[in-house]
């Protein structure tokens, strides 16, 4: 699934990708007939995952190891400001912005505007190189004290 057009511009730090997905009828984040304000951090997860590959790519920093499997562990501080993204007529513009990181977790700030109308923000943490994780196997007992 990518929601996202076209990227803007990105440097190092920092990308802008722009969507109209959102206007999709057949937006597969779509569900009850709308598309809650809350399907903006999937947005700009997928900013922050191109932002990566980009990177990768172009042999910057610590992504120069090459593209690698990556998980959003967590979001925080999320403020929505609007009900939710089909409604507006804007097309999306999203920026995600590395706060800090190595080559194991990298901290974003992101933002999601409809013309110069913040939708709703936040910061994010991805987990890379996430396929070296060790995992509980299917059918192991979690102890409940964790």
């Amino acid at each position: 699934m990518c929601l996202l057009e076209r990227v803007s511009a990105w440097d190092t730090q920092q990308i802008r990708c722009e969507a109209s997905s959102h206007l999709a009828s057949d937006n597969p984040l779509r569900a009850h007939g709308r598309l809650g304000a809350a399907c903006g951090i999937e947005y700009a997860a997928q900013a922050m995952a191109v932002h990566g590959a980009l990177l990768a790519e172009s042999g910057a920093g610590a992504a120069s190891l090459g593209p690698t499997l990556g998980y959003l562990a967590s979001v925080r501080g999320v403020t929505l400001h609007v009900d939710r993204l089909d409604d507006l007529s804007d097309a999306l513009s999203i920026h995600a912005e590395r706060l800090s990181g190595d080559s194991t977790t990298i901290l974003y700030s992101f933002t999601v505007h409809a013309g110069r109308r913040l939708l709703l923000g936040g910061r994010a943490a991805v987990i890379l190189d996430a396929q070296g994780l060790a995992l509980p196997q299917p059918g192991t007992t979690i102890p409940r004290n964790l």
